[in-house]
């Protein structure tokens, strides 16, 4: 079966963390958005049927739709050898993704504080107070919870020797921390050594290491998630 994924197609944003679960798992997938009149299809799964997707990204799967990133992430997980097996430990894997999808809510705060519809440039000096106190307070509070749950199971992934998508979530976090305050992630890091390496052999792994390098993989931008403004990583 080939997966029809529904997200924006100029960023990586929420959608970015299905692709990588996709990816990984080696599973056929069209980003439906990115193709000639994919906004137009996108928009016309919105408004059909009894349960429409309330927004992207959403996941199509035969006749199943499938919205939220973690409740997709959640029905993947298990089919392509992503999450366990046992019904505790799926929903100990969400549950871990929820807490990303937490931190990620955090993260898009750090430059919208006053809310999305307003422009950065609207909003600069509550912006500016916002990510002081998230990298003083919440991004501590949020690494150290993962870091500690890696150095619990020996360091390997979140959940102990084997890889969920939590931990493919996890790599797209520090990424796009990397990203979006260089300065600030890089002293950070010597915190979480854990998560750094768990990085790493994420970026290496067989299937993710060809689809970074490749023209599926959005670059990072100033209208995802992770956006770079300099006065907000001093």
């Amino acid at each position: 079966m080939k997966y029809e994924l529904y997200y924006w197609p100029s960023i990586q944003g929420r959608g970015e963390y299905v692709r990588l679960a996709l990816e990984d798992a080696g599973a056929a997938y069209d980003d439906v958005a990115r193709g000639a009149g994919g906004m137009a299809a996108m928009s016309r799964m919105m408004e059909a049927g009894d349960t429409p997707p309330f927004a992207p990204p959403f996941l199509k799967a035969g006749q199943l739709v499938v919205g939220q990133t973690a409740n997709i992430l959640l029905y993947l997980g298990p089919r392509h050898g992503l999450a366990p097996k046992a019904e505790a430990g799926r929903l100990w894997v969400h549950q871990l993704q929820l807490t990303v999808a937490d931190l990620v809510l955090e993260v898009h705060d750090t430059h919208h504080p006053l809310g999305p519809s307003l422009y950065y440039e609207d909003q600069r000096a509550p912006a500016k107070k916002r990510t002081d106190e998230f990298w003083k307070q919440r991004v501590p509070k949020y690494l150290g919870y993962f870091e500690q749950l890696l150095k619990n199971n020996g360091g390997s992934y979140l959940t102990g020797r084997r890889l969920t998508y939590a931990d493919l979530s996890l790599f797209q976090i520090v990424e796009g921390l990397r990203y979006a305050f260089p300065k600030r992630t890089k002293a950070f890091e010597r915190r979480i050594p854990g998560l750094v390496d768990l990085h790493d052999r994420v970026a290496a792994r067989p299937n993710i290491k060809p689809y970074l390098a490749s023209d599926r993989r959005i670059a990072f931008n100033e209208d995802g998630i992770f956006r770079r403004y300099k006065a907000l990583d001093l």
